[in-house]
């Protein structure tokens, strides 16, 4: 017995628990996070990589982003990520595809239940971002996306992010050219927004 238990920790000093690591943060996101349109190191992750080692969080960053993907898409490349990168916290900031594309928001509430029941049982903490849409999609497609976002953070009991763009949704001259991707002077404020519901994970 006493044999097992000396194999047992030698193999978790050389190849490390198969738990969470403890210094990564997953960001699995869409263009909002993966910096579109925007120069190397810009995006909001990048400065919350910087923030972290100023405020003495041992963390690293690893954005997984993907301009244009869906829940639906996050959902099937999830497992392999989490297996490769076993991070302590997944920042899970998907959806707003879902939204632009029309799709039904209860299709979405399943993928994003599924990915945040995924990376619990890996070990992960989550953090679900919000989103809204437009006021052009109607009132009850508006509506019901954005409820969306709370029933499934309280139903798998993670904390939100309410809104990704709150505090200059409504001002044009924070967005480029096309109206939906934030500009760089735009990052920061998602981050702030971000910041104080990713911190409590980290402890």
């Amino acid at each position: 017995m006493w044999l097992r238990s000396i194999a047992t920790f030698l193999l978790v000093c050389v190849f490390g628990s198969a738990s969470a690591d403890a210094s990564t943060i997953l960001v699995w996101g869409d263009s909002l996070s993966a910096g579109y349109g925007l120069r190397p190191g810009e995006a909001w992750p990048n400065l919350l990589q910087t923030r972290l080692a100023e405020k003495g969080f041992p963390h690293r960053v690893v954005n997984a982003s993907v301009s244009g993907e869906t829940s639906a898409g996050g959902r099937t490349r999830l497992p392999a990520a989490l297996a490769e990168h076993k991070p302590q916290v997944l920042v899970l900031e998907l959806g707003a595809n879902d939204g632009l594309r029309g799709l039904r928001p209860q299709l979405m509430a399943d993928n994003l239940t599924a990915m945040i029941t995924a990376a619990q049982e890996a070990g992960s903490r989550v953090l679900l971002v919000g989103m809204r849409m437009p006021p052009n999609y109607g009132p009850a497609y508006t509506r019901r996306f954005q409820a969306t976002f709370d029933e499934v953070a309280d139903h798998t009991r993670v904390p939100l992010v309410p809104f990704l763009l709150e505090g200059f949704a409504d001002q044009a001259d924070k967005f480029q050219a096309d109206g939906i991707h934030p500009i760089a002077d735009a990052q920061s404020i998602m981050l702030d927004t971000i910041w104080p519901h990713l911190t409590p994970l980290l402890k």
